[in-house]
């Protein structure tokens, strides 16, 4: 843990670094590859859609049923004419989906269900869900997510600027793609819990993106005051500052969110933990990689299109040249934080005055007169 550390101050001081803005090309290659991936499965295996979006009923057994999850999962389809769905709870008792049913023939599938795994009609719970309530939901789920995107990209454009927000727009669609399309080739069931999961991944997402924004901003004042470092080369920086942080915090959130996947859906067979943990897990780790190969990376190509950038690298670029300084990745003394190129180094701690060489020369030993 204290070489961890060791490495994060590293980092933050500008000693050690990996030159993530250099490679970028590497990074867009591969998170177009993954996005590719994630849209084939979506538009292959499409979404299963829960009856919460698309009506149905849910029939919830009692604890001592005897039959498996494949038995009640044939007597379902058998009774209702429709695919069904089947989980077996935690505490014994199974949750029987079945979509595209009205009032009626719940009452008639309740009745074949309780003779099909010999229980009691009266301890079936059966819960119904009318197809214009899951039309409302859906369309209220699309409408937040519309409503945090326009605001997020609104407050990302007047604390920081455009370009940013822009940068960070593009990334949380790269989240989002990404977990969607992860849902798809999964073969989860889409709830209502998925959509609160979406809607975390892209605050977590979002909390890393903007760190290194900030660091970015800090850092980039005065840039056009000094001839030493690039736009990419600063904001290189940012990323390698802000790393282990982003990289402690993500991995902090993960631990519970799969502790809630593979122990709490997997284990106990819980299918509402199934459908926000997977979505938190999958956001979640797709948001920190955005924010470090995605978000800055494409800042600093927006940045570098500026006129007074392109002057800027350059003069740098012709600097380096002369001087033989191999840029950003060789050079391990001070950062720039804004102050002039030619700015006196800090002295810290005491300063002593050098020994005179001729002081005591001649003198005799003892007391001074």
């Amino acid at each position: 843990m204290s070489k961890l550390g060791n490495l994060g101050a590293r980092l933050h001081r500008g000693e050690v670094g990996y030159d993530f803005v250099k490679n970028r090309k590497l990074w867009y290659g591969l998170s177009i590859l993954i996005t590719i991936t994630a849209i084939v499965g979506l538009a292959v295996r499409g979404l299963h859609m829960g009856i919460e979006f698309q009506g149905g009923a849910v029939f919830t057994t009692p604890k001592n049923t005897s039959a498996s999850v494949s038995q009640a999962e044939g007597y379902a389809e058998e009774a209702s004419g429709h695919d069904a769905i089947v989980q077996k709870l935690g505490d014994g008792s199974m949750r029987i989906q079945v979509a595209g049913i009205d009032t009626g023939a719940a009452d008639k599938i309740k009745d074949q269900l309780s003779d099909d795994l010999k229980v009691e009609a009266e301890q079936i719970n059966a819960e119904l869900v009318g197809p214009s309530w899951g039309d409302q939901i859906a369309n209220k789920a699309w409408q937040g997510l519309g409503i945090f995107m326009v605001l997020v990209v609104i407050y990302l454009a007047i604390a920081f600027e455009w370009r940013m927000a822009l940068a960070a727009f593009v990334a949380l669609i790269h989240d989002i793609t990404i977990t969607v399309g992860i849902y798809a080739l999964v073969g989860f069931e889409v709830t209502p819990g998925t959509v609160i999961g979406l809607l975390t991944i892209l605050g977590y997402s979002l909390y890393d993106t903007v760190v290194v924004f900030d660091s970015l901003k800090e850092q980039t004042k005065d840039i056009t005051k000094q001839t030493r470092w690039t736009y990419s080369d600063i904001a290189n920086r940012s990323i390698n500052s802000t790393l282990v942080r982003s990289v402690n915090t993500t991995v902090v959130a993960l631990l519970p969110v799969a502790g809630l996947l593979f122990i709490g859906g997997g284990v106990l067979g819980a299918g509402m933990l199934n459908d926000i943990s997977l979505s938190l897990f999958v956001g979640l780790a797709a948001g920190a990689y955005s924010s470090i190969f995605i978000a800055t990376p494409l800042v600093a190509d927006l940045k570098e299109r500026e006129p007074q950038m392109k002057a800027l690298k350059k003069r740098v670029l012709a600097k380096r040249a002369q001087s033989g300084d191999k840029g950003e990745t060789e050079v391990h003394d001070e950062s720039y934080a804004g102050e002039p190129e030619d700015a006196a180094p800090a002295v810290v701690g005491p300063r002593n005055q050098p020994a005179s060489r001729t002081r005591g020369r001649g003198r005799p030993s003892g007391k001074r007169r």
